[in-house]
């Protein structure tokens, strides 16, 4: 049996290790797992970095997962390569579902004056605002928020509030959490929705999601 490619684009500033709790057959797929690369510049447009990115998707029509940022990059790969599916997890299929807020922000530039320096320098700024009852927590996300490059940060950002898609990509597949407060649920259309999900639900609820995932590649 051929086995089915997929390769996994993480959130923002996150690396590929929030996919360790997914559950999918090693005997059914291939998996590959794209990092985050240095943008070009502040102005590099998202489409323009999608293709470079694609440059690193060696095998022909392979299932494309994102989650949250990571999910809106997928989309974006998906106009250089012929993917066989785009799975999102915990992300948007197009503008409209952005929330308000996010909207507020491209309007008003806020998000250019959003201080990177906190994830950059975690370590340092963790200790003021988080209690020893969160220090556990703490190291959870040191393990998770590990792409922090200003640059990268600030275009992320950017990109996320910029992002421009009027309709739905075919052949998408969306998993979204009902307690998902980054991209709240009264905002997303035709969603397979998991109960009780949080935006981080990639390692909360890996079993329900690695289920849904396979069972939308195998019927």
């Amino acid at each position: 049996m051929t086995k089915i490619p997929i390769y996994f684009v993480p959130g923002l500033a996150a690396g590929p290790e929030i996919f360790e709790h997914l559950e999918l057959s090693p005997e059914k797929y291939t998996f590959h797992y794209l990092k985050w690369i240095k943008p070009l510049a502040l102005e590099e447009s998202i489409s323009n970095y999608a293709m470079r990115m694609s440059d690193e998707i060696k095998e022909e029509n392979p299932v494309l997962v994102g989650v949250s940022f990571g999910g809106i990059m997928v989309q974006e790969i998906s106009n250089f390569i012929d993917a066989k599916k785009v799975i999102i997890i915990s992300s948007v299929k197009t503008s409209d579902e952005l929330p308000k807020r996010f909207k507020m922000a491209k309007f008003t530039k806020a998000y250019k004056f959003f201080p990177t320096n906190i994830v950059t320098n975690f370590e340092d700024y963790a200790k003021y605002f988080l209690g020893k009852s969160l220090k556990k927590r703490a190291k959870i996300y040191k393990k998770y928020l590990s792409v922090r490059g200003k640059t990268y940060l600030n275009w992320s950002i950017s990109s996320v509030l910029n992002w421009k898609q009027d309709k739905p990509k075919e052949n998408l597949v969306h998993i979204h959490g009902t307690k998902d407060h980054v991209f709240p649920i009264k905002h997303i259309k035709d969603a397979i929705e998991i109960k009780g999900g949080t935006h981080v639900m990639i390692l909360t609820k890996a079993k329900k999601i690695s289920k849904i995932i396979d069972e939308s590649l195998t019927f």
